[in-house]
């Protein structure tokens, strides 16, 4: 007896459905599966996991802070690069900071959580930390002494034109001095908590200072990466770091610029990205070299 056309159809259906979901929900996936248990690859099949003592302490694709309880990084270890997931290297919330070049003024309003960095801020700051936990330059182009963006709101009696009027430290608020004591003759105001000197017709000014235009720094010590996950730093910032490290743990330097090299990894296929320090990695050799005193 003929089935209906109609009947036929969907029983044609129904068997392209089940075969299709054994091929692709359950041979697929066990075959994949399968390949990631081959020697060589079950470890990055597993998220590529670090073992120290018999305890996973992290992954090697993935960075973590190596801070004390209060968030102040521990000298004997390297420090990575800023993170802007979450609250700092949180898979779960990988994500940047969305701030651009154009970010240089911060919100002061008085009240810690609702005022922000803005980006120029959030690098002079980390670059004058840098600085001084490592005994570097931590000076920048366009940051204060005391670590902000050095900007100015600048009124004209015409608007954008004139004569200046007023000059105010956009960044800079009581009881900071302010960077310049006077722009084009004008007295240069600290900013009040809560004024937005840009609505009101100030002209952003940055101001470049004195500092090296190459910083000894490196710009990745102050930036964090697009991911927030980066689990390596440049080589250069490795450099700065290696006679804190070295004091700390009464090493010889030379031997930590060794272990630095070791784990210092170079551009992929030859050609693309740049060399990196895998900061997990090259903390886990130092411990196992040189214990902590």
């Amino acid at each position: 007896m003929r089935l209906p056309s109609w009947l036929s159809q969907h029983l044609a259906a129904l068997r392209a459905v089940l075969v299709f979901t054994v091929l692709l929900g359950l041979v697929y996936p066990l075959a994949l599966a399968a390949v990631g248990r081959l020697p060589g690859l079950d470890g990055k099949a597993d998220g590529s996991l670090v073992t120290a003592g018999g305890k996973t302490v992290g992954s090697s694709l993935i960075g973590q802070s190596f801070t004390d309880a209060d968030g102040n990084p521990v000298p004997r270890y390297f420090q990575s690069r800023p993170s802007a997931a979450g609250e700092g290297y949180d898979p779960t919330s990988t994500a940047a900071s969305n701030l651009g070049p154009e970010s240089v003024v911060d919100t002061l309003t008085g009240d810690e959580e609702t005022s922000a960095q803005s980006l120029l801020t959030q690098v002079c700051a980390r670059s004058k930390a840098v600085g001084e936990l490592d005994g570097v330059d931590g000076r920048r182009p366009y940051c204060t002494p005391d670590g902000v963006g050095a900007v100015l709101a600048v009124f004209r009696a015409d608007g954008l034109t004139g004569r200046t009027t007023r000059v105010v430290s956009v960044n800079q608020v009581a009881p900071a001095t302010p960077f310049v004591a006077s722009y084009q003759g004008v007295p240069v105001e600290l900013a009040e908590p809560g004024e937005d000197y840009v609505a009101a017709g100030g002209l952003v000014t940055p101001i470049r200072g004195d500092a090296p235009a190459d910083p000894a720094v490196p710009a990745d010590a102050v930036t964090a990466s697009g991911s927030g996950l980066d689990p390596h730093i440049s080589p250069a910032y490795a450099r700065i770091q290696v006679a804190r490290v070295a004091r700390e743990r009464g090493a010889d330097p030379a031997a930590v610029r060794r272990l630095v090299a070791e784990h210092t990894t170079g551009r992929a296929l030859g050609f693309m990205g740049a060399p990196g320090v895998n900061v997990l990695e090259l903390n886990l050799a130092l411990d196992e070299a040189f214990p902590a005193r």
